[in-house]
């Protein structure tokens, strides 16, 4: 029985488009409310600058590609997707709605909170921006405060505080733009640091307090919980390419070396680099060879690193909650992989660190390479298009409804005479082939 259900479950897809690469993957959860990986797709991305797409026709292409290796995998093709969106255009706010109850005999219904989100989103915000995300934080039923599910008491009054994630209309158009050019559907879209946040927090640590860093490829994204509540969002416009751009000045070598030199050789932390070898670089065409320090390379790292790290920890003191983060901070994302990223982010902060990896919610027998922060977000989104579905949050396609022909001479009926003279109009145009309009 149990086999049967998992493969009854429906099979969700997620697209995560990233600065760096653009992954597709594909799963579902089995009968053990796990999730299996059925089909994934990773390519290079070229096309999207800080989180946002800036050449259509390069992301296009990218999307197609991830796509076609995760329908390889999976053996169908894919129609609908679950992406995300980020970006330095994302900004977060805080509002407080109320609402009053006409009927206080009543229990206070999921109704009454869905009423008081959909007023969250008559906002008015800047120009371009709209509202991505409604979160709720605490309620207020008649001046008892501190609530933080209200359903099923009673009350007249009903208050919430809510934090509310915008970004631009635009990013969000040219994702959809893109990804349907692909043949896609957008089923919904998440911001990403929420979703990473699936993939790699536990309960415990949302409920405790912690911040998760989820560190790009062009921006780094900042995710507060606490008592088990997103609390505070932020995006740093800086990520793992500005220190590969550092390496490339500082050493004066070709970008492609400086990440190569990065990912192999690289190290947040100078002072954990004993052996200092020299690594040595090849030349351009009849130049010679370039000799690098080890310890040069990581005093480079390491210093972009640490202004990373300070605005990190200005955002986690803007918040608030500086001192209500029990679990610390959890890094995750590519910038995650450098070597000695948790000391040097534990001795900049004074806070507890540890790498996120998105292990937890997989099932067993899952590929090795899919325990990598690469892949948190990726997999963050396809729980959150697995949620939304069971929780009936997709959106569902538009059905072509066959319109039946207009009578000719039912013009008492309705809007009959509009018909007939629409039909006319119509035939008139018909025999007028050069006619264009």
């Amino acid at each position: 029985m149990k086999e049967e259900a998992a493969r009854n479950s429906e099979i969700v897809a997620a697209l995560d488009i990233g600065t760096t690469k653009v992954c597709a993957i594909v799963g579902r959860l089995n009968a053990h409310g796990k999730l299996e990986i059925l089909g994934v797709g990773k390519v290079h991305s070229e096309g999207v600058l800080r989180g946002v797409v800036s050449n259509i026709e390069k992301t296009v292409n990218a999307i197609a590609e991830a796509k076609a290796m995760a329908e390889r995998g999976l053996g169908v093709p894919i129609n609908t997707v679950h992406v995300g969106i980020a970006g330095q255009h994302i900004k977060s706010l805080q509002h407080r709605g109320v609402l009053v109850r006409h009927n206080d005999h009543l229990e206070i219904s999921q109704g009454d909170i869905d009423k008081l989100i959909n007023d969250m989103h008559k906002l008015v915000l800047p120009a371009g921006d709209k509202i991505l995300h409604v979160i709720p934080q605490e309620y207020t039923v008649d001046n008892e405060q501190g609530i933080t599910d209200p359903i099923g008491m009673s009350g007249v009054r009903l208050e919430a505080n809510f934090h509310i994630i915008t970004g631009q209309i635009t990013a969000s158009n040219n994702i959809l733009r893109c990804v349907e050019r692909t043949g896609l559907r957008v089923s919904n879209m998440t911001l990403e640091p929420i979703a990473s946040a699936l993939s790699v927090l536990s309960e415990e640590e949302k409920e405790a307090g912690v911040a998760l860093v989820d560190i790009g490829g062009g921006t780094t994204d900042i995710t507060i919980f606490q008592d088990g509540i997103v609390r505070h969002t932020a995006v740093i416009p800086f990520g793992g390419n500005v220190i590969t751009r550092d390496i490339k000045d500082g050493c004066t070598v070709m970008i492609q070396q400086a990440e190569k030199l990065k990912v192999r050789f690289g190290s947040a932390l100078a002072n954990e680099v004993f052996d200092n070898r020299i690594i040595s670089i090849p030349g351009l065409r009849g130049r010679d060879h370039k000799e690098i320090s080890e310890k040069n390379l990581a005093r480079i790292i390491q210093a972009r690193v640490e202004e990373i790290l300070d605005y990190v920890v200005w955002e986690i003191r803007r918040s608030g909650y500086e001192r209500k983060l029990i679990a610390g901070i959890v890094l995750t994302g590519g910038g995650a992989l450098l070597r000695n990223m948790d000391k040097l982010t534990e001795l900049h902060t004074g806070m507890n660190t540890r790498i996120g990896v998105p292990i937890e919610q997989l099932a067993h027998g899952y590929s090795e390479a899919m325990s990598s922060p690469i892949f948190s977000t990726a997999i963050g989104l396809l729980l959150k298009g697995i949620d939304d579905r069971q929780r009936g949050r997709v959106v569902e396609e538009k059905k072509e409804v066959e319109q039946p022909e207009p009578l000719d001479s039912d013009t008492d009926a309705p809007g009959g005479w509009v018909h007939s003279l629409f039909k006319m109009t119509r035939e008139w145009f018909e025999d007028e082939p050069d006619t264009k309009f």
